[in-house]
């Protein structure tokens, strides 16, 4: 088989691959191949075949990444910001540390401003970290 059929097998390998993931990572190097596969068809020797199907790819792997980093959209907001947790009981006032129930289970929190929360009280979660709630009296807009 002729090198240029088996890097153009090999890139459109890659490309239909690239289908079922949506990274753009496949593209690029199905697209590196087609590169790979051009250079042998001009008659170029197995090693430009090579380099330039290597540089188009980290070429393109670069350029995704950048892509990626700058179109990153901010995460969702957790769903649970914003909810009521009842205050059930200090495990460290001095530290801010408490436990309260949301959603019928016992959680970690850590009381953000006054420290001065009473059994049943309603909190507001603010945020969360891990399996800690950071919770206040205050509803968080």
């Amino acid at each position: 088989m002729d090198l240029s059929l088996a890097w153009l097998i090999a890139g459109f390998i890659l490309v239909i691959a690239e289908l079922a993931t949506g990274t753009f990572y496949l593209l690029v190097l199905g697209i590196a191949s087609l590169a790979g596969a051009g250079v042998a068809y001009l008659g170029g020797v197995l090693v430009w075949q090579s380099l330039v199907s290597a540089a188009v790819a980290v070429a393109g792997v670069v350029w995704v990444h950048q892509y990626r980093k700058r179109t990153v959209s901010s995460p969702m907001p957790g769903l649970d910001v914003g909810q009521p947790a009842v205050f059930e009981s200090w495990v460290n006032k001095s530290a801010s540390h408490a436990r309260v129930k949301y959603r019928d289970a016992l959680w970690d929190a850590r009381v953000a401003g006054d420290a001065s929360a009473e059994p049943g009280e309603i909190l507001y979660i603010v945020s969360v970290d891990g399996n800690t709630l950071k919770v206040s009296k205050t509803r968080p807009a």
